[in-house]
């Protein structure tokens, strides 16, 4: 379904799933897909208590077969002449969805994520951010009826404790990539997570 697309990956700063995003990665890197990844300042520079960047950088680098891509200036050379065919972001944090519902390509990530849209090919994105249900609703709400962009499907991780919170399935991003390509938004958007707490 992919071999030979040309995708770019944006890791934002979700830090507590971000080693998450690495299956899915070997997914796609397994349909034999060319992968640009792409990573925010904060996860090119900073460690957390979840990862060490510099272990997790160099596992991203070893799955894509490509050096990762921290500057804007970098990813601004994804325009018209070097097109994607795909841009996702996982996980799309709630300040990257802000920023991307605000037309802000301030880091690499989101200049990706422009530049895509400006070519009219997808961008998708898996949302990871604790206010979904709150003041960022209206974020994925705009977001979710501009053309080119889709969601992976997503639901509350933790509706009794973190009741404003909203993990994506992960499980299910082959699979809106796929439809994406198509033209195509997966359905249902809203699903029941399966948690283990």
């Amino acid at each position: 379904m992919f071999e030979d697309k040309k995708i770019g990956f944006g890791i934002t700063a979700s830090f507590c799933t971000i080693k998450e995003v690495l299956e899915p990665l070997r997914g796609i890197a397994r349909e034999k897909a060319v992968i640009y990844p792409f990573v925010t300042d904060n996860v090119y520079n900073f460690d957390s208590r979840f990862h060490n960047k510099d272990e997790f950088l160099r596992e991203v680098e070893e799955i894509t077969g490509n050096k990762v891509i921290h500057t804007i200036a970098e990813a601004e050379t994804f325009g018209p002449d070097r097109p994607l065919d795909m841009m996702i972001i996982a996980p799309a944090t709630g300040t990257t969805i802000a920023k991307l519902s605000g037309g802000i390509s301030d880091n690499a990530v989101l200049m990706a994520a422009k530049t895509t849209l400006r070519n009219r090919k997808p961008v998708i994105l898996a949302p990871f951010t604790n206010d979904a249900l709150g003041m960022n609703g209206v974020n994925i709400m705009k977001l979710y009826n501009v053309k080119n962009i889709y969601f992976v499907p997503f639901g509350q991780d933790n509706p009794v404790k973190k009741p404003n919170s909203v993990n994506a399935d992960l499980g299910l991003l082959l699979e809106t990539a796929g439809k994406a390509l198509a033209g195509e938004q997966i359905q249902p958007v809203l699903v029941a997570l399966k948690r283990d707490r």
